[in-house]
């Protein structure tokens, strides 16, 4: 099944094994998330994808809120 968050990002078992990506691309979500992490500016996320938009890369950040407010983490001994 097919899934639209934010108008910007695509989930869909027949693209990337149903990784999230940018809607009309093969971007992963989780390379441009990697890549804020990593301290990359998103002018420069944009020169490496120029695909993508500033409106892209928010979304995957609101997309990974998302995800990780639906889960529950558990400490390990």
């Amino acid at each position: 099944m097919k899934r639209i968050y934010f108008d910007r990002i695509l989930v869909d078992p027949e693209i990337m094994i149903g990784k999230p990506v940018f809607k009309g691309t093969r971007i992963p979500v989780y390379i441009v998330l990697d890549l804020i992490g990593d301290g990359i500016s998103y002018n420069e996320i944009i020169k490496i994808y120029p695909d993508l938009t500033v409106e892209d890369i928010n979304a995957s950040v609101k997309f990974a809120s998302l995800i990780l407010d639906r889960r529950e983490f558990h400490e390990t001994a």
